[in-house]
């Protein structure tokens, strides 16, 4: 599929972990929802190493539809490296890409391909609420404040990755080489024409989600190391601050002669651990990038495939960073 007349019009690519319970049912809405509004399609189903038998179904429903494609990574690559090679390896004018869990309907494909028709190239879907723990929003609250202050571009706030991306975007993405694709921070940078497609987010349909605290804070990092560069200049506006509160600090020092008690002990420690507290956190940040530089001189694929189903012989365009197994 190399020329655009021979490409399907929508592919939609479905990143999958332990999703024995969701995959059947995303396949049979995303079908149902791509026949009545797009001129032809496909569906990219891409495994990160499941072990509840979610391999066993997507190969079932590639036996049963053709247009359904599967990839199989040889082992769980992280929820930025996956999705971002299923959708380098889609052959669509449009690319859709979505969770399994039913949070992304499919109900809102039709949507999408409508404002991509009128000109957007890229239209994401934004989040007007969600069923989430009072703890979990304040921290998404809290991590889009401080990626505005100190981003490197805008972000969009309650855009999760849901959304149809336009050939020229995916191609153009595909060809900047990340090692650890922060992709929707990628597709802002980029400039492209984006539109929104405001929506309430339901709960799960089935299963557990796979964002933890640890793989939810692995992900912030990256997006912070990847998209707020300018980052590395703010310690040294903290030093400034940091220096003259020391020097008041000393000019009130003699002032402690005369007063009782451990206050200033307490002060004077609480301060030594705050800014140890963010040395640390910038020191992480420095090493987070330095890491991602000596990814990319070790020019290492985003994932590696064990086995790949339905996809047409000689297809086998290979993205930036991808390493194709031929069928």
């Amino acid at each position: 599929m190399s020329a655009a007349a021979d490409r399907p019009e929508l592919s939609v690519v479905i990143p999958c972990f332990n999703e024995a319970q969701n995959v059947a049912a995303i396949c049979a809405a995303v079908t149902e929802a791509a026949e009545g509004h797009a001129d032809s399609h496909e569906i990219i189903l891409i495994d990160n190493g499941s072990t509840d038998g979610t391999r066993s179904i997507m190969r079932n429903l590639c036996l049963g539809d053709p247009r359904i494609r599967a990839i199989f990574n040889n082992r769980n690559y992280g929820q930025m490296r996956s999705p971002t090679y299923g959708l380098y390896q889609a052959e669509g004018l449009a690319v859709i890409g979505m969770g399994a869990d039913f949070q992304d309907p499919p109900a809102l494909i039709g949507e999408l391909l409508r404002k991509w028709r009128g000109g957007a190239q890229v239209v994401l879907g934004q989040r007007r609420s969600e069923r989430a723990s009072l703890p979990l929003r304040i921290v998404r609250h809290l991590g889009y404040a401080f990626l505005r202050r100190y981003g490197d571009y805008p972000v969009i706030p309650g855009a999760t990755g849901f959304g149809l991306f336009d050939r020229e975007v995916i191609d153009t993405l595909a060809a900047w080489n990340e090692p650890e694709p922060f992709f929707r921070g990628m597709v802002v940078e980029s400039g492209f024409r984006i539109a929104l497609v405001p929506f309430d987010r339901p709960a799960r349909a089935a299963g557990e989600s796979k964002n933890g605290f640890a793989a939810l804070a692995s992900f912030a990092l990256s997006a912070l190391a990847g998209s707020a560069k300018s980052l590395l200049r703010l310690p040294l506006f903290l030093a400034l601050y940091t220096g003259g509160l020391a020097f008041l600090l000393l000019l009130a020092a003699p002032v402690a002669l005369f007063l009782d008690g451990p206050i200033w002990w307490l002060l004077g420690f609480g301060f030594g651990f705050a800014l140890f507290a963010i040395l640390l956190l910038f020191l992480g940040l420095i090493g987070e990038q330095l890491r991602m530089l000596a990814e990319r001189s070790r020019n290492v694929p985003l994932v590696i495939e064990e086995e790949r189903i339905n996809f047409p012989a000689g297809r086998a365009r290979p993205a930036a960073r991808t390493l194709i197994r031929r069928p």
